[in-house]
């Protein structure tokens, strides 16, 4: 089950990837989770991604309301 925090990051990394610090608590549990997963951009900066599991977890909770 995820906290309301962790939930609301895992909505921010779908909307605004680019915005998300990449220290933040929230982040390190949904990728433990295998929720989110960090993409090296062309940069070489990494940027978290949803997985196809973090997907999945948003839709079935959209479906919800």
């Amino acid at each position: 089950m995820l906290s309301p925090h962790e939930f609301a990051t895992l909505m921010l990394v779908n909307a605004a990837p680019e915005q998300i610090n990449l220290d933040r608590e929230e982040l390190d549990i949904l990728l433990e989770r295998q929720l989110v997963e960090l993409e090296e951009l062309a940069s070489g900066h990494p940027r978290p991604r949803l997985t196809v599991d973090g997907h999945a977890l948003l839709q079935a909770v959209a479906r919800l309301h």
